[in-house]
């Protein structure tokens, strides 16, 4: 379940880096196509729409990057978790391990009793 976690901020968080990257270019692309085009500009309405563009584009950018920086938060986070699950795991795993070694020395004393038990039991039994 940890590892599903983990996987799914991961990819929230490449999904979140690969967006911001797309809208970097695409403000890049429109920067160079406005500085082709600044002399072909016919009114300042044409002006005005870009710098609008430009100005939301920023805050689209901006609000990108915090989102970035949360879910780079919440996938630390998550590996943390994970990493702490997996070293429960193991100590699980290891106690598991000593409990079936300690049942198996158990028993093996237990059926060497029995044995000695029977050895004893047909030493005494002959004339």
């Amino acid at each position: 379940m940890r590892k599903q976690e983990f996987a799914s901020a991961k990819r929230d968080f490449e999904h979140a880096g690969d967006r911001l990257k797309r809208e970097k270019e695409r403000v890049a692309t429109l920067a160079e196509e406005f500085s082709h085009r600044q002399g072909e500009l016919e009114s300042i309405q044409e002006m005005r729409m870009y710098a609008d563009f430009f100005a939301r584009k920023r805050e689209d950018i901006k609000q990108q990057k915090e989102r970035l920086d949360q879910l780079g938060t919440i996938m630390n986070d998550r590996r943390d978790f994970l990493l702490a699950a997996a070293k429960d795991k193991k100590v699980l795993e290891s106690l598991k391990e000593q409990k079936a070694k300690e049942f198996k020395r158990m028993m093996d004393h237990k059926e060497q009793a029995f044995l000695d038990e029977i050895s004893i039991q047909k030493k005494g039994n002959k004339p």
